[in-house]
């Protein structure tokens, strides 16, 4: 048998060299002995999520009925303008602008570590129970009095966002128990969401029934997810949150990857898998949670944000920034269009996303039902 010559494998490392070089949207970089794979993709596509999330924003706090151009919006965030744009831009309309980017970029992020950690495309906080959760929690405080200081003690001291939070908790607490037997499967946890979900309803209309005519009308305009209340006092938890969870989401980012792949591998790679999941469920629910706790349940962003930031970058699971940028381009955008597009009427951003989600939820089911089949 005749040994390889020097010539030959460098002509077969040449070789190799030249055909990962044509791998399509890949081109491999090398730096003295660090060698990395430049994907251009991964990097415009969130450049121009980006920029039509500025776009929205300013669009929105332009948008109204004292009108103001995109210049105008510029130049009072900068500190010039009239007196009257000052006001409009920094206390009318920029907050709500503000929480719309915070909870669609809370939502988006979560929605994306909700799906990696179950493996499946269905998998969200509205379908796993998490927004209901956060929904009986809110609602337990409105029905009783508790956020408008007619019952003291606890339930008046923690009041509707702490409610929803520990709502939210609770019902992701279950979820995990339930669904967790030697591993995690993406239809168990979702099945077992769906469940969740459903009792939790139920305990939604109860309360309502339960409630007089003002606590139910109160918890009915929660429950549709509005910005209209949006101010800078609701900003600030929800900016805190989003502020403290991604940074801990994009270091666990390594973690998030290993979990597409089946338990022995990813234990093989030096994952914990117990505490991985654990650590980026927990930043999931806090996200939806505190986005919840702001403005309500927002529907389907967490559902359709991380499946389409998937499908531009075309990545193996779901990309954490890329739909955390998609998630709150989508609520800016919805609610400027609720508010606007249909003249006198005023739509809350929970109904135009729920509109605009559910054609997107019956597409994934009937692929879903394809794919197993």
């Amino acid at each position: 048998m005749t040994a390889p010559t020097a010539t030959g494998a460098a002509a077969r490392t040449e070789t190799e060299g030249s055909q990962v070089s044509r791998v399509p949207g890949r081109t491999p970089v090398r730096l003295g002995g660090v060698s990395a794979v430049w994907r251009p993709r991964t990097v415009l596509v969130p450049l121009v999520m980006a920029a039509a999330l500025i776009a929205a924003v300013v669009a929105s706090t332009a948008r109204g009925d004292v009108a103001l151009s995109p210049g105008e919006v510029l130049t009072a965030l900068f500190g010039g303008g009239t007196d009257t744009a000052q006001l409009v831009v920094w206390e009318l309309r920029l907050p709500r602008a503000v929480v719309g980017l915070l909870v669609g970029g809370s939502l988006g992020l979560a929605g994306a570590i909700l799906q990696g950690i179950a493996r499946n495309p269905l998998a969200s906080p509205d379908i796993l129970g998490i927004t209901a959760g956060a929904g009986v929690g809110a609602v337990s405080v409105i029905v009783f009095g508790g956020a408008y200081g007619s019952v003291s003690g606890v339930m008046a001291d923690i009041g509707v966002p702490g409610a929803a939070v520990l709502g939210a908790l609770l019902a992701a607490l279950a979820v995990y128990l339930l669904a967790v037997r030697r591993g995690i499967s993406g239809y168990r946890v979702l099945l077992v969401g769906v469940g969740v979900n459903a009792a939790l309803t139920s305990v939604l209309s109860w309360l309502l029934v339960k409630a007089d005519i003002v606590d139910a009308g109160r918890a009915l305009i929660w429950l549709n997810g509005s910005l209209n209340a949006a101010n800078w006092s609701i900003a600030a938890p929800a900016g805190w949150a989003l502020v403290v969870l991604l940074p801990a989401a994009l270091m666990l980012s390594f973690q998030f990857g290993a979990l597409a792949f089946d338990e022995d591998t990813a234990r093989g790679l030096g994952v914990r898998m117990t505490g991985s999941r654990v650590a980026l469920l927990l930043t999931a629910v806090l996200l939806a949670a505190t986005a919840t706790a702001a403005a309500g349940p927002i529907t389907f962003v967490a559902l359709a944000s991380p499946q389409l930031a998937l499908r531009l970058l075309r990545t193996g699971q779901p990309p954490l920034l890329a739909s955390a940028l998609l998630g709150a381009t989508v609520t800016v955008w919805a609610d400027v269009l609720g508010r606007t597009a249909f003249g006198d009427i005023e739509l809350p951003v929970g109904i135009l996303t729920a509109a605009l989600g559910a054609p997107y939820l019956l597409y994934l089911l009937v692929r879903s039902g394809k794919a197993r089949t």
